[in-house]
Formats: structure tokens, C-alpha cells, sequence
């Protein structure tokens, strides 16, 4: 991304400084005064301010106790206000409704070979800035009266914001070394925000990637999870690919990555090829378990993986095989083991069978039977199977897109006769009969047909039901255009 394209939604200072003069914020400045501390929010929100994102959590630095800050800002903002104080960590949250704010003092950290959990001691603002993982996130901005909105920037995160780069405030390998989490922070931030790693910081990420297995599976599946929401997805896998995270902590899928040859013969780079119908099903759909189904839907190519020397590569039933893999990733990756997982593992087994239908006959009884195996989620089925077609021939696309289009028709199409001819008169051939006094006969059937196609009009304009009272009515209406005269009336 060219640093004219982040330029542009990058606000000034002073934009910053006028969305905080706000009444929350003076009282914030206003409380650190009573007590006689400096405060600065810091990190994360003041990031997301200067990149017009939205936050509903504030952090905030004080060179001193975050606790004493936090109570005196939670007592001046009243009863609506609620004080939560964790003494082990030195902070403290006050929350007002749905917004957030946290407490905590200036502070220095130090690690051990074997935890990301530091050791921590009182420290000064430029010491608690220099420990945030990237410069973008080591910006603070002052809540104080005196000097209210001012910038503090001490590691250059601004311009690094403008030209678009992630890099660390201090020595990468240092800063990856001891947090290794922020290895998969740095990759989760350039796929949110769409910015770079810097080339030296990346490279210390391939250095210190063996680290990330002292983060326990749940951090690391957060982390996934948010890139997984990201616009697109592929950026974050790809760095974590090339990287050689995803290799440790997702094994299956680095496994795709890669052609094999033989006889001249390759297939398809999968681990390209599956990303790419990720972005497609992000480009449409904010469901994120069906990005998890666009993005195991060939899981199991590797395993199913072989040659055969009359047709080449094959990959028999991998949608089968990757269907039985999906718990066991989601076990690992510390995903829910639910009806999420279930209904990742259900698209990834029927993957193929909109496919299929559009290379064979498009008849009522195999749509049918796609609605039948698909049910509730024939709809992402679709949207997946329709991402799946990233073929470079562009004519081969619009072909299989079409052929889809058409497989959408025909399932609008037999859904609606399906529904229609569910619809049934609210008179029956007993009720006419019973009114009129007659016994059955082709009246009976031309009486009851007029108050069909009535019954049918109301549902195709509407989806409406037909009143048992006006269909009555319209009974005894038709009746004495017959010439029949009524022996009873019918409720």
C-alpha cells in the first residue's frame, strides 16, 4: 500500500486533540491534576483516532499509581460508573455502560527465556512507551490540563502510520524474543490495517518463529481468529506462511503450500488457491465460520494427494477426508467444538456438490436433492462453492459462474412450485358439497379450482394465506355463476 493511499485517512494532531476535548476526557485530566499525576492515553485508541477507526476502550498511563488514578476518575464520574481494581497487575478499569476505560502506572518490563510474563517495576513514560510492540501502538497523547492533547510520539509511530510500516519501537528480535505473541500481533495488524512489516522486523520474526510455542493455543487462536475477520485474510496467512509461524501453529494448512511435478505434470499451488477463495467468501460474507469452511475446504488435498499416470494429479474424496479432519483442527486450534464446528465440517463435505450439479444436468431431482443434504445453509453452501472458481482462463470462470447462476434459478424456481404446490384451498370438495347439496361431480372440482388459483395468486403476489371467510364467499359466488342455489351455510 503506497503511502498515499495511507495518507489519506490518516487525521492531524489537532483533528485528534479537538475529538478528545471532550467532557470525559477533562474530567480524566481533571482527576489526574487532583492528585497530581500525568496522564496520557496511550496505545491502541490513540492509534485507531488518527486512522478514523472506532473504540469503545480508552487505555491510559500515569506516572505513578493506575489504581489511585482510576479510583479518582471512577468518584467523579458518579454512580453510573463501575470500579474494577486488579492489585496484582497494578490496574485498575472504571466501565460507564458500553465504554471502557483502563488505569495503569508507567512501567518497566523484564523476561524470562521460558514466559512471555514479564517481570514488572515502575517505570517513566518513555520506559513504558519503549515496551509496546510497535510504534503505531507507542504513540500517547496527554489528558492533563496543562498541555491537553498533546502529541507525545517518541519512536516515530506517526510517520510510520502515514507510510503504512509496522515496526517495533526497540530491537525486533528483543521485543519478539521476549513476547513472542506480538509475532502474531505484528501479522494480525498488517492484515487489519492493511499496512507493511518492516523488512527488518519481518526478518526478525523468521528468526525468533520458534518462540511462539511458549504461547499457549488459546492467545495464539485470538490471534487467528481476528485475522480470520480481517477485510483479507490472505495477507495474514501468507506473512504467516512465509514467516514460518503457520508451519508450527497450523501444520495442516503450510502443508499446501507447494507443487509438485511429475512428468512434467504439476497441480495447483492448494495453499494459494485456498486463500484466494477465502478473500472471495470476505469479500461477500462477515460470517467467520464460513471463512473457516473457505478455508478448509481442501484441507485434506495433501493427505488425499496422488499420481496417476492415465489422468495425473488426483485428489479422491478430500472433501470426505478433510470433513473428518475439521475436529480434530478445531481441538487444536481451541475452537469451539459445537454446532460451529459441525456446520464448518458439513460445508467442507458438500463443497463439491454444487459443482458437480453444473457440470451434469440441472434436473429437479438432483437440486432437490442439494437442498436435501444442504438444508439451512444451501445459501453459504453456494456463496462457498462460488468462491471457490479462481481459475485464471477468465472464460472458464464466466461459464461456471453462469452455470451457477443457472443452478440459483433453478433452485428459486423449484422452491417457489415446491411452496405452491404445497398451498391447499381453505375449502374443500366436503364443504361445497355440503352447501350447495350436490354430490361430487366436475362442478365440484371447477368450483374448488377457482378458489385454488385464488389461493395460489395470494401466496406468488404475497406469500399470503387465502381467509377461510373470503374463500367462503368466493364459494358461493362461483357456486350461483353455476346456477347453484345454496342449502346450508358453511363457517
Amino acid at each position: 500500500m503506497s503511502e498515499q493511499q495511507i495518507t489519506r485517512n490518516i487525521r492531524t494532531e489537532a483533528e485528534v486533540a479537538g475529538l478528545l476535548d471532550k467532557p470525559l476526557f477533562h474530567h480524566i485530566g481533571e482527576a489526574a491534576d487532583s492528585v497530581n499525576m500525568p496522564c496520557y492515553a496511550v496505545g491502541g485508541c490513540v492509534r485507531d483516532l488518527f486512522l478514523s477507526r472506532p473504540s469503545k476502550d480508552y487505555d491510559f498511563v500515569t506516572v505513578g499509581s493506575g489504581i489511585e488514578l482510576a479510583s479518582e476518575v471512577a468518584r467523579r464520574m458518579g454512580r453510573g460508573a463501575k470500579l474494577n481494581v486488579f492489585r496484582t497487575y497494578g490496574t485498575a478499569q472504571v466501565k460507564r455502560r458500553d465504554l471502557e476505560l483502563e488505569f495503569v502506572g508507567a512501567r518497566k518490563e523484564s523476561y524470562s527465556k521460558d514466559s512471555r510474563n514479564p517481570t514488572v517495576e515502575e517505570g517513566t513514560l518513555e520506559e513504558d512507551l519503549s515496551r509496546r510492540d510497535f510504534t503505531v501502538n507507542a504513540l500517547a497523547v496527554k489528558m492533563n490540563r496543562e498541555g491537553f492533547g498533546e502529541l507525545v510520539d517518541l519512536f516515530g509511530g506517526l510517520g510510520d502510520m502515514r507510510r503504512g510500516i509496522l515496526r517495533t519501537p526497540l530491537d525486533p528480535d528483543v521485543t519478539f524474543s521476549d513476547d513472542p505473541l506480538r509475532m502474531m500481533r505484528a501479522v494480525r495488524f498488517a492484515s487489519q490495517l492493511g499496512f507493511e512489516i518492516w523488512p527488518e522486523t519481518f526478518a526478525a520474526i523468521t528468526r525468533n518463529a520458534e518462540r511462539i510455542r511458549i504461547i499457549t493455543k488459546e492467545r495464539i487462536a485470538t490471534e487467528l481468529g481476528k485475522i480470520m475477520e480481517s477485510p483479507r485474510p490472505s495477507v495474514g496467512l501468507t506473512l504467516l506462511l512465509k514467516s514460518g509461524l503457520l508451519a508450527i501453529i497450523f501444520p495442516e494448512l503450510a502443508a499446501m503450500h507447494g507443487v509438485e511435478t511429475i512428468n512434467g505434470r504439476g497441480h495447483k499451488d492448494n495453499f494459494g488457491h485456498t486463500v484466494a477463495v477465502l478473500d472471495n467468501v470476505a469479500a461477500v460474507s462477515d460470517n467467520v465460520w464460513l471463512r473457516w469452511a473457505a478455508l478448509l475446504h481442501d484441507i485434506a488435498k495433501p493427505v488425499t494427494k496422488r499420481w496417476d499416470e492415465r489422468v495425473g494429479w488426483t485428489f479422491h474424496n478430500h472433501n470426505f477426508v478433510g470433513a473428518k479432519m475439521v475436529p480434530r483442527i478445531f481441538r487444536t486450534l481451541r475452537l469451539p467444538m459445537d454446532r460451529k464446528m459441525n456446520y464448518v465440517a458439513k460445508l467442507v463435505e458438500l463443497h463439491m456438490r454444487p459443482a458437480a450439479l453444473v457440470e451434469d444436468e440441472v434436473t429437479d431431482s438432483a437440486v432437490r436433492r442439494l437442498i436435501t443434504y444442504a438444508g439451512e445453509d444451501l445459501e453459504d453452501l453456494m456463496t462457498l462453492a462460488e468462491a471457490d472458481v479462481t481459475s485464471r482462463n477468465k472464460e472458464k470462470v464466466k461459464r461456471i459462474l453462469d452455470n451457477f447462476r443457472l443452478v440459483r434459478t433453478k433452485l428459486a424456481d423449484l422452491k417457489q412450485r415446491d411452496e405452491i404446490s404445497s398451498v391447499r384451498p381453505p375449502v374443500d370438495g366436503n364443504d361445497i358439497m355440503e352447501a350447495f347439496g350436490i354430490g361430487g361431480g366436475p362442478l365440484v372440482g371447477k368450483i374448488r379450482n377457482a378458489i385454488l388459483e385464488v389461493a395460489v395468486e395470494r401466496f406468488v403476489e404475497g406469500g399470503t394465506a387465502f381467509p377461510r371467510r373470503e374463500a367462503v364467499e368466493l364459494m358461493y359466488k362461483v357456486g350461483a355463476e353455476h346456477g347453484l342455489e345454496p342449502v346450508k351455510q358453511i363457517e
